[in-house]
């Protein structure tokens, strides 16, 4: 598990987090175009199957891998997106699934303007529905688009979707979200 590099179009990969995060379970990597020495990592796998490894938040590396920091949301669980403003790299937006097991509070989009510091829970459904996905519109990045849907695995089946999930769309940077209802 991890993340890894390449130099040389894919012929050789050098893991750049081990012994620097302490998990293997990788659900998303976004690289800053405006810096591409930062490179934000969310934790947990991203698909809740039959086998699940739970995630332990955000991590962000400012000199492309060589020395990483935990930075956040370590009961999120499942990340499975994470973007970047394309201009400001301390701009990112992170899509919860929240405790692959159980409700929890710690699951939505979630969005910092200061490199992680801190972190705003910009959409919130309940403690069952997590962010799925999260985009940015290409050319517009205060058009936000987020998946929202419930997904909890048990010992004996895996819960996926509800009513309350669903699309919803932000106009101003992902400060607030409306549910796309139709089209």
């Amino acid at each position: 598990g991890g993340l890894f590099r390449t130099t040389d179009g894919g012929a050789t990969w050098v893991s750049i987090t081990d012994g620097k995060v302490p998990l293997g379970s990788t659900g998303c990597v976004a690289v800053a175009d405006s810096d591409p020495n930062v490179i934000y990592l969310g934790t947990g796998s991203d698909d809740v199957r039959s086998n699940v490894s739970t995630g332990r938040g955000m991590y962000k590396t400012t000199d492309g891998g060589q020395t990483w920091k935990f930075i956040g949301l370590y009961n999120a669980g499942q990340i499975g997106s994470v973007r970047i403003h394309p201009t400001n790299p301390n701009i990112v937006w992170v899509s919860a699934q929240g405790d692959a097991f159980k409700s929890n509070a710690e699951r939505g989009v979630f969005k910092t303007t200061d490199g992680g510091q801190t972190w705003r829970k910009v959409l919130f459904v309940s403690d069952q529905v997590g962010a799925m996905d999260v985009e940015l519109q290409p050319g517009d990045p205060n058009v936000v688009y987020a998946w929202m849907s419930r997904l909890e695995r048990k010992p004996w089946t895996i819960i996926s979707g509800s009513r309350d999930a669903g699309f919803y769309k932000s106009t101003d940077g992902g400060e607030h979200f409306t549910k796309i209802a139709n089209g």
